[in-house]
C-alpha cells in the first residue's frame, strides 16, 4: 500500500463539510440502560460489533487506569460484561480498536499516567480469549492519542504521541495475515503527527481516500489532510512481521474461512463456482507473489543499506583504532617521562636528606664552637687577671728596697 497526502482545495473541503453536515440527524437525549453498567469513564474506545458496542479500557474520575470489557445491546440497550481469559493487555486508555471478520476486538497503543504502549492485543469474541501476536516494537513508536479505522482487511493508524514527540508514521495493519506496513512519513511537527486528531473514509473520484482532521501537537491544528490509497506498486512499504504474529495471523485465517464457510449454501456449489474459485485463487496467488517479489526488493534495498552503514562504521572504527594507536604512543612516552621524572625525584629526596643531615651536624659543631669560645674568654680573663696581680708584686718588692 501506498499513501499520498495532500491538502484539500477549499471546493472539495466545502463538499466534505456538506457530506457530513446534510445527514439527517435526531438527538434522542439519554437512553436509560440495564444490566451491569461499566463505571463511568473517559480515554476508552468504542468499537461498533454488529448491533452491539464493545467498550475497554479508559480512566475514571479518580484516574484509575482499567483494561476491563463491555457489550451494550444496542437493541435491548443492556451492558454485559466479558469475562476473557488469558493474559489481557495492561490498563490504558488513549488507545484505538477495531473489529475484524465480525469476530476479533483488537486493540492497539495507548498510555498508563507514566508509559506509552505499542503493543498489539487480540480478543477472540466467541471463545473470549486474549492473545498477543508479537510486532517489532523497536521499530513502531509508541503512541497514545492516535486515530484509526478499518476498511475491509487493513487497518489504518495515523498520528498519535507520548506528549513530547508526535508519531510522524502512518501505519497499516493487514488483519487477516498480522502484517504490519508503514504508509508513509512526515515530519514530526506536521498536523499529521499529532494527537487526538480524527480520520475517517470517504470515496473521492470513485477513489477511496482517508480524510485527518485536527489535533494537537503544540498547538491545535484545523487542517483537512487527505490520503489517496493507492494499490501495491514500487514503492517499497517497511513491512513488520514476526513468527508468532505469522501464527496468529494463520489461526485469524483459518476461522475466518471455517465462519464463511459456514455460511455458503452447499447447494449453490458447482462447476462454474469452481472455476470463478480457482480463477480467484490464482489471482490471489499473483497478487501474493507480487507482494513477495515487493518484499523480496525492499529487503534487497534495506540490506544494501545495512551494507553501506556497516561500511561506514567500518572506516569510522579505522579511524577510532588510528587514533587510539597514536594515543597509546603518546601515553607511553608519557609514562616514559613519568617514570624519570620520578627517579629525578628520589634522589633529590636523598640529597634533602644528607642536607638535613649536614645542617643538624652543623648545629652541634656551633654548639661546640661556641661553648670553646666561652672557655677561651674565661681563661683570657684569668690571665689578665694573673698577669695583674703578679704587676702588683713586684712593684712592692722594688718598693721595699729603696727603703
Amino acid at each position: 500500500m501506498k499513501c499520498s497526502i495532500v491538502r484539500l482545495p477549499c471546493h472539495v473541503i466545502v463538499f466534505l463539510v456538506v457530506l457530513f453536515i446534510d445527514l439527517e440527524t435526531h438527538f434522542c437525549g439519554v437512553v436509560e440502560t440495564s444490566g451491569k453498567v461499566p463505571a463511568a469513564r473517559g480515554g476508552h474506545s468504542a468499537t461498533l460489533f454488529g448491533s452491539r458496542l464493545i467498550v475497554f479500557g479508559g480512566e475514571d474520575r479518580n484516574r484509575r487506569l482499567m483494561n476491563d470489557v463491555h457489550v451494550l445491546d444496542l437493541e435491548t440497550m443492556t451492558w454485559d460484561v466479558v469475562e476473557a481469559r488469558q493474559t489481557p493487555p495492561a490498563p490504558r486508555f488513549d488507545h484505538t480498536a477495531a473489529v475484524h471478520s465480525e469476530r476479533y476486538l483488537l486493540i492497539f497503543g495507548g498510555c498508563s499516567h507514566s508509559v506509552f504502549f505499542n503493543d498489539l492485543h487480540v480478543l477472540d469474541l466467541q471463545s473470549m480469549e486474549w492473545s498477543q501476536p508479537e510486532i517489532p516494537v523497536d521499530l513502531v513508536t509508541p503512541r497514545a492519542g492516535h486515530a484509526g479505522i478499518a476498511i475491509d482487511d487493513n487497518w489504518y493508524i495515523v498520528g498519535g504521541g507520548d506528549n513530547k514527540h508526535g508519531c510522524p508514521e502512518t501505519l497499516v495493519l493487514n488483519t487477516t495475515k498480522l502484517v504490519l506496513s508503514m504508509l508513509t512519513r512526515v515530519k514530526e511537527r506536521d498536523p499529521l503527527a499529532s494527537e487526538g486528531l480524527s480520520v475517517c473514509s470517504a470515496l473521492i473520484d470513485g477513489e477511496r481516500h482517508l480524510v485527518a482532521f485536527g489535533g494537537y501537537n503544540g498547538k491545535y491544528n484545523s487542517e483537512v489532510f487527505v490520503m489517496r490509497l493507492k494499490p501495491r506498486d514500487s514503492s517499497h512499504p517497511r513491512i513488520f512481521q514476526s513468527p508468532a504474529a505469522a501464527a496468529a495471523a494463520a489461526s485469524v485465517s483459518a476461522a475466518y474461512a471455517l465462519a464463511k464457510s459456514e455460511k455458503l449454501d452447499s447447494s449453490n456449489l458447482n462447476l462454474n463456482s469452481k472455476g470463478v474459485e480457482n480463477g480467484l485463487s490464482k489471482q490471489n496467488m499473483t497478487i501474493e507473489i507480487d507482494a513477495l517479489k515487493e518484499e523480496k526488493r525492499a529487503m534487497e534495498l534495506s540490506l544494501a543499506e545495512v551494507r553501506a552503514e556497516n561500511s561506514r562504521l567500518s572506516e569510522k572504527i579505522d579511524e577510532v583504532n588510528s587514533t587510539h594507536a597514536e594515543l597509546s604512543k603518546e601515553l607511553l612516552s608519557v609514562q616514559g617521562q613519568l617514570v624519570a621524572e620520578r627517579s629525578r625525584c628520589f634522589k633529590l629526596e636523598a640529597q634533602i636528606a644528607e642536607l638535613q643531615k649536614i645542617l643538624e651536624s652543623m648545629q652541634s659543631i656551633e654548639n661546640e664552637v661556641q661553648l670553646l669560645r666561652r672557655q677561651k674568654s674565661v681563661f683570657e680573663q684569668e690571665m689578665e687577671l694573673g698577669k695583674a696581680i703578679q704587676t702588683q708584686g713586684s712593684g712592692g718588692v722594688w718598693k721595699w728596697i729603696a727603703r
